[in-house]
């Protein structure tokens, strides 16, 4: 089992997540049209693969939310998944499932954006539906009395979020009085104070044409779209907005929030006011953020010398008139006020002296690297253009990059100066506190039943008849070129154009937990740390430079990966494969990151998370599986360097690993840098064994892990499976899991539990089967009165299964849903590698996924009954609750 530092992990997830997308360039192959109601139309061509992505822009978010009701927008954004005049809420599912189901909302300060990424060839349906929901929705009271129950279970979901906590009231001190003072999440208290008809009264006063902006990137027709967007949003009456409030930022104040956590170690956030994006500092204060945030700054110094576990920066919400950005750390053996006061000595140090010139200028060249980067998922170019047209009031992601390029020290010096403020900071400080320990249940939550549920057939609109009639498989675009060095090291290449970058992932395929000698439990997370320290020829310090120097990105390990520009392909290869293959492992580091392993861990034994995970694996696998192994503050303590040199020569070795490369490269020239830096990497002695025996069934069970952080239960239902990977059953459970789950309303777990009776916000479902186990699981977040009833609908659902064959309506969304992942998967050079690579170590064709969709369309409903009858049981989940006891 890999230790990490979950709880760092998760908090600069979380802040690294508020801030805005990388951005993209290029105004090449863009075409740009406005209606003459005022619908702004940017559209942007991107050949990776025939798929499109769309982005409709409303402007208007939480900013603009009537006083008493901060939620109104987040509200109303969930109600346009609702009915609207002449598509109702399960018609607009299971068109949405029969695309691909790879759509997304979200509502922010000052917009509200809706997402689509589809097949080229269903572009005409995201039209059709999107100007059918800019020209009315209901907002009945009935649709809101069921979808009420899916927002609050959100709110109480990041309610049990302590980071959140934090981050709502850092944000409340630093926009006091300003419509920033709320985000967009809301409150259940005015939820329910919220009706049908004040939901319409403020879609009908901001959901219009001439405050939209609609966004769509990937293989289009420009002309032809422009034409069906004519046709489709041009008749829509604009009219006339209401004022927006202003913005008038008050003097800061300093505040401390000391807060209780369910994290494994004490956390520090400094949060300061930061300029937004309408400011002649805006440019400056990314580039300061990057720069703050590099592993040669002065606060990543922190955790090298033991002062800190971690600690970094991040610029994190940013609004047109300001924003929030947040040095933060986790402290190593002493108290978060402790490292407050050393993070804040950093901060000042910078503030007084500046940041060097040398880390401005490589994070100036990371930037600007990083808009040739989002060229490679058409997603992703949907967001860039998105922010930059909707969010920051820009004419393109170019101006960013123009404006990052201009940036100077003395711009850098100048924000830190004016914007790094010690005095009148928020200062959080979130302390662990124990919940206590795993307790068996006497039962699940309740005891609630429920009747068969018939699934009622939907008729589609007649526009949308064609979207289910043919289940074709859906060509694939890649064609990666395969070889294998004298050593055993499998190269895989994928060449596309779509920037002029080159992405490298790899892996060596090893199980730490049967790979591990006894007794050195905790060896593979210490070599983990130590792979960040340099390597043999260049120290840490060196090495990042080195790195910067090119605008790379760079991590090793069992797991590595390169992002480089083409032009610096061979040497970002050369240092990477330096990383990989020459750590320095160094003696003067070794003691301080032994120290900080075993002191995170001690404190992650303690959280919730981890006796949540803990529960589980006890419950699903017998005494003795090597899953059962355990790090302790002990085992890491005992460990020494030889250990880790011998775990590391022992585990890495060439015939186990896999390297994909895509991007701007020819398969030869890709052959000629890995050949040269990694085909000197040999290995001695057999192949291990790396793949883990198989396991009985296991019993059903039922424990609750108490944790006094949460308002919500967060819910596991999970069982062991006799089906293996090579099954010709694979398949069909397949189909059956996505009748199940992964087309929103459309599949039975999320209208069932939380279209209809509102108890949970997300339901998720996973078939994970492997070469020798597998597992089925359920997953859910409820209220604690709620969680029996959602468990009771959950296997009423899967037993159906195996009664009574799926509807033929089911059955062809389910395989839809399969055969559109086939583009969809394409629709991102890292999507495409992370595919190769995964298919590679688990020794599957790398064409598996058209393979499996030509199986797909042949299933029947009585194969996937028979499955589910003979592999699934409904009556042997192990359930795992984390939160409130259900009651």
């Amino acid at each position: 089992m890999r230790i990490a530092l979950l709880a760092v992990a998760a908090l600069a997830a979380a802040v690294l997540n508020a801030a805005a997308p990388p951005t993209a360039s290029s105004e090449s192959g863009v075409t740009r049209a406005t209606l003459s109601n005022g619908l702004r139309v940017v559209i942007v061509s991107d050949p990776l693969a025939p798929v499109v992505s769309t982005s409709l822009n409303y402007l208007i978010g939480s900013a603009e939310a009537p006083a008493g009701f901060p939620g109104m927008a987040h509200a109303q954004e969930h109600m346009m998944f609702r009915s609207s005049q002449g598509l109702s809420t399960f018609q607009l599912a299971d068109i949405n499932a029969s695309m691909g189901g790879d759509l997304d909302a979200d509502t922010q300060d000052t917009v509200t954006q809706y997402y689509y990424t589809v097949p080229a060839s269903d572009l005409d349906l995201v039209l059709r539906i999107e100007s059918i929901r800019m020209r009315d929705v209901l907002d009945s009271d009935a649709d809101w009395s069921q979808e009420r129950g899916a927002i609050e279970q959100e709110v109480a979901r990041d309610l049990s979020n302590p980071l959140y906590k934090f981050l709502t009231a850092a944000r409340s001190n630093i926009f006091a009085g300003t419509p920033y003072e709320h985000d967009a999440l809301g409150t259940r208290a005015s939820f329910q104070k919220t009706t049908g008809a004040m939901l319409k009264s403020f879609y009908d006063q901001w959901y219009h044409p001439n405050n939209a902006i609609l966004v769509i990137t990937g293989d289009v027709d420009a002309d032809k779209t422009l034409a069906t967007i004519r046709t489709y949003f041009g008749d829509i009456p604009q009219k006339k907005l209401p004022p927006r409030r202003a913005v008038h930022l008050q003097a800061l104040k300093p505040a401390r929030l000391a807060l209780s956590s369910d994290f494994s170690v004490p956390l520090a956030l400094i949060a300061y006011r930061a300029p937004g994006y309408s400011s002649p500092d805006y440019a400056a204060s990314q580039v300061l953020g990057a720069a703050l945030a590099n592993q040669r700054s002065a606060l990543y110094e922190l955790g090298i010398t033991g002062q800190a576990l971690f600690a970094s920066f991040a610029i994190g919400t940013v609004l047109p008139q300001s924003g929030i950005a947040f040095a933060y750390g986790a402290a190593n053996g002493s108290d978060s006020s402790s490292l407050a006061l050393r993070i804040k000595t950093v901060i000042a140090d910078y503030q007084k002296n500046g940041v060097p010139a040398d880390l401005v200028e490589a994070s100036k060249r990371q930037l600007i690297a990083q808009a040739e980067f989002n060229k490679n998922s058409i997603s992703g170019l949907a967001e860039a253009w998105a922010e930059a047209l909707a969010v920051q009031g820009a004419s393109s992601p170019d101006d960013e990059v123009a404006a990052f390029a201009k940036v100077t020290k003395a711009d850098v010096d100048h924000v830190a100066r004016k914007y790094l403020v010690n005095d009148t900071a928020t200062v959080g400080l979130l302390t662990p506190s124990n919940s206590g320990k795993p307790v068996a249940s006497k039962g699940f939550g309740g005891s609630e039943s429920f009747a068969p549920n018939q699934t009622a057939p939907v008729e589609l609109p007649e526009w949308a008849h064609g979207v289910l009639q043919s289940l074709a498989v859906p060509p694939s675009n890649i064609a990666p070129n395969e070889r294998v060095l004298p050593n055993g090291l499998r190269l895989i290449v994928q060449s596309e154009s779509v920037s002029p970058t080159v992405t490298v992932l790899g892996r060596v395929k090893s199980d730490a937990d049967l790979q591990t000698p006894p007794g050195k439990e905790g060896v593979s997370s210490m070599l983990d740390e130590l792979f960040s320290y340099g390597t043999t020829t260049l120290d840490r310090v060196a090495f990042g430079r080195a790195l910067d120097d090119i605008a790379a990105d760079e991590s090793a390990g069992s797991e590595f990966s390169l992002s480089v520009l083409s032009s610096d392909f061979d040497r970002g290869v050369q240092l990477l494969a330096d990383n990989e293959l020459h750590p320095a492992l160094p003696a003067r580091n070794f003691a301080i990151v032994q120290q900080q392993l075993a002191y995170a861990l001690k404190g992650e034994m303690q959280t919730p998370d981890y006796l949540t995970n803990r529960a589980l694996e006890k419950a699903l696998y017998p005494k003795d599986d090597p899953t059962q192994r355990e790090p302790t503050p002990e085992t890491i303590s005992a460990l020494t360097l030889d250990d880790v040199k011998t775990y590391y020569q022992t585990v890495f070795r060439p015939d186990l690993t896999t390297i994909v490369v895509i991007g701007d490269v020819t398969p030869d020239a890709a052959a000629q840098s890995i050949t040269r830096w990694f085909g000197g990497w040999s290995a001695t002695g057999s192949k291990p064994q790396t793949d883990l025996p198989p396991v009985p069934l296991n019993s059903p069970a039922a424990v609750s892990v108490p944790n006094a952080q949460r308002v919500q239960d967060a819910v596991t239902l999970a069982e062991t499976i006799g089906v293996t990977r090579s099954d010709k059953d694979y398949y069909a459970l397949e189909v059956g899991d996505h009748v199940l789950g992964g087309g929103f309303y459309a599949t039975r777990l999320y209208r069932d539990v939380r279209a209809e009776a509102g108890l949970a916000y997300t339901v998720g479902n996973s078939l994970d089967v492997g070469k020798t186990r597998s597992t089925y699981s359920v997953d859910f977040g409820s209220d604690p009165q709620n969680v029996g009833k959602a468990r009771a609908l959950i296997l009423r659902d899967v037993k159906q299964m195996q009664t009574s064959p799926v509807t033929a309506d089911e059955l062809r969304i389910a395989k839809a849903l399969l055969l559109q992942e086939i583009p969809l998967r394409e629709a991102s050079e890292e999507a495409i590698a992370h595919g190769l690579l995964s298919r590679s170590i688990s020794q599957l064709p790398l064409d598996e996924p058209s393979v499996a969709a030509h199986i797909y369309q042949t299933i029947t409903a009585e194969q996937v009954q028979s499955a589910f009858s003979k592999w699934i049981r409904p009556d042997g989940f192990v359930q795992v609750t984390q939160g409130p006891p259900p009651s």
